[in-house]
């Protein structure tokens, strides 16, 4: 039977279960979580487990990325059900604070980011979101001191932000972006999923079809404006409020005339009920 992870929700229990990982100068792998753990999250552990000796996961729900009017409140929390995913993984350590030790009540630091968290994709419609995530991750980094971070590249924007904010800061970690998880139908694994109705879920891989369409025609020589004008009336036409459909350089996020212009991305963020969905794919 496996073995349980060990949980540490102090930073004294965190430093001293870290020190025994790291017995023989075992290396440490980070995946930070907020829970609601899927086989998205479970993909990151098991890249973890080859990329460094011993794993570690944080399970935390980080209220300084979420704005007023979003779902801090009713973000799903499957606390048994994550530890029991983690334990069947053999991941050695789960890293569980709570808000008041994150940030307690004189807590007055914050890091503002720029570069690809300004270039008017996400940070156009969540423009508290990454100045939350930076801050939380640079914690996470400091208190777990790892030697590998994994992040998924379904949040593309946050991969590159959060890469980032770890160079520019020489925080001694090496972040590495994990290939997205999706379901038979393509649609892109989420904690968020499970806020979709049924009718909501049978249209929901509109999303990911459109982006595979899009990179098609731009493959097959399409100009930027005819393939993206064709993919957002395709969401739209199935029912999406769609926020932002862009081709953008791979790696500065910058925008591109033209997929010549260097490695391209397509990234869409579309709303369909209340549900928020985002996703991108290679070109």
């Amino acid at each position: 039977m496996p073995q349980a992870p060990l949980i540490a929700r102090t930073l004294p229990s965190l430093h001293r279960a870290l020190d025994r990982l790291r017995a023989r100068n075992a290396t440490v792998a980070l995946v930070p979580t907020m829970g609601a753990l899927h086989e998205g999250h479970i993909s990151l552990v098991r890249l973890a487990k080859r990329r460094a000796k011993r794993v570690a996961v944080s399970i935390f729900v980080n209220p300084t990325q979420f704005a007023p009017h979003e779902d801090l409140g009713s973000y799903p929390r499957t606390w048994k059900a994550d530890i029991a995913k983690l334990t069947a993984e053999g991941t050695d350590l789960v890293w569980h604070p709570d808000a008041g030790l994150m940030y307690p009540p004189d807590f007055a630091s914050r890091i503002a980011v720029e570069g690809p968290a300004t270039v008017n994709l996400e940070d156009r419609f969540r423009p508290h979101f990454f100045g939350g995530v930076a801050t939380v991750v640079a914690k996470l980094f400091t208190q777990v001191r790892p030697d590998v971070a994994i992040f998924g590249e379904k949040d593309f924007q946050q991969l590159k932000v959060v890469t980032r904010m770890a160079r520019d800061l020489d925080l001694g970690v090496k972040v590495v972006g994990a290939a997205i998880v999706r379901e038979r139908d393509g649609l892109a694994m989420s904690s968020r999923n499970v806020y979709l109705s049924a009718e909501e879920r049978a249209t929901a891989p509109v999303l990911y079809r459109a982006l595979k369409d899009t990179a098609k025609r731009l493959r097959d020589g399409d100009s930027l404006a005819a393939a993206l004008a064709a993919g957002a009336g395709s969401i739209t036409h199935a029912g999406f409020a769609l926020d932002y459909l862009e081709a953008r350089h791979a790696e500065t996020l910058a925008p591109i005339a033209s997929v010549k212009d260097g490695p391209a991305r397509l990234l869409v963020a579309a709303k369909i009920g209340t549900t928020r969905l985002i996703d991108n794919v290679k070109v």
